[in-house]
């Protein structure tokens, strides 16, 4: 089997969950005899010849362009849509109606969620990461049931060993909150939990990596302003102090807008810490109740979330929960599976 990744040039400057997720799959689906290749924009003609079909990552206008040329040429594909909104489904339909409307009657006038309703409808699979995710695509924008396979994100296993004893001597730090991800982008949602934060008599400590966007300099301005929250610059995913933080503190949140899942928090669970989270975007698919959810709108709500979370024990449910379900061994495996699939119906 031979399977082209392909997806739009942000995923790799940005180097967030899609990288890391593009780059771990690859990686676990060739020790499983898959062929995995990265789409070269200068190598396309011979990668669509070579492969068997193309797996996209990301259902938006970033990629719109690239799916519809392999609609043209005939490249079957599949896509990871990585897509979600707080708008309801009936929300999600009325503004595709319009999408519709204006496209026949305005040249150039388009709605973002028209370039997702197309992307879904022309690929062979949608293979959404949670069931929430699944809902407001298939119900929002009418994609055929049929073509939807919930592949959830994956997380690695080394996590399961971090010791903290190396961020605990760099840093003599030691059970606090920890919050890793971006600053900047609006749907982190960073401002609202650095004011929480602030309320803490705890220490708190933020690995992230700056974005000149939203809400970076009202973020900055906070951390500058509260003596406990730590500010470190972005950690690679494979490097061992980041393991090593997660093991060390005490609490993670991660307070964002939504998520599908927050790849952070599953290697947090990992590493054994306690977990406070958004409750949107299909979180409750990963860590059941064995997370403490905290409305993203509401500053008091992370507050009082985080401080029940510092109160309760570290406890091994949650870590073994993500251990048996979503290591990237256990995805590659479904996903394989989903592959085979599709490619039985070409």
């Amino acid at each position: 089997m031979k399977v082209l990744f392909a997806t739009h040039e942000g995923v790799p400057l940005y180097k967030g969950g899609p990288y890391v997720k593009i780059q771990r799959l690859k990686e676990h689906l060739e020790r499983l005899g898959v062929q995995v290749q990265l789409f070269d924009l200068w190598k396309a003609a011979e990668q669509f010849d070579w492969c068997d079909f193309v797996h996209l990552y990301g259902a938006n206008f970033s990629v719109y362009n690239l799916a519809r040329n392999l609609r043209y040429q005939n490249v079957p594909f599949v896509v990871n849509p990585i897509f979600y909104t707080r708008r309801s489904a009936r929300v999600v339909r009325i503004m595709n109606k319009v999408d519709r409307t204006t496209r026949g009657r305005i040249p150039g006038l388009w709605w973002e969620w028209g370039f997702t309703r197309d992307i879904c409808n022309w690929a062979k699979a949608v293979y959404p990461n949670t069931q929430a995710e699944q809902d407001i695509i298939q119900q929002g924008m009418n994609i055929p049931a049929e073509k939807f396979t919930v592949l959830h994100n994956g997380v690695s296993g080394e996590f399961l060993n971090a010791d903290p004893k190396l961020f605990e001597n760099e840093y003599e730090l030691k059970d606090f909150v920890l919050c890793v991800g971006h600053i900047g982008p609006e749907r982190k949602n960073m401002l609202n939990t650095v004011k929480a934060m602030a309320e803490l008599d705890e220490s708190c400590v933020i690995i992230a990596r700056l974005f000149d966007t939203g809400e970076r300099d009202a973020v900055l301005d906070q951390i500058e302003k509260s003596p406990n929250i730590t500010l470190i610059p972005g950690l690679e995913n494979t490097s061992p102090l980041l393991a090593s933080a997660y093991a060390a503190c005490k609490t993670f949140v991660l307070a964002s807008q939504f998520e599908t899942p927050g790849r952070a928090a599953l290697e947090a669970s990992l590493a054994g810490a306690n977990i406070v989270i958004t409750p949107h975007g299909g979180t409750k698919d990963y860590f059941a109740d064995m997370a403490i959810y905290a409305d993203p709108y509401s500053i008091t709500s992370i507050v009082s979330s985080i401080k029940q979370s510092l109160q309760n024990a570290k406890s091994d449910a949650l870590k073994q929960h993500i251990a048996a379900k979503f290591t990237w061994e256990v995805i590659a495996q479904k996903t394989l599976q989903a592959y085979k699939k599709v490619l039985a119906q070409l």
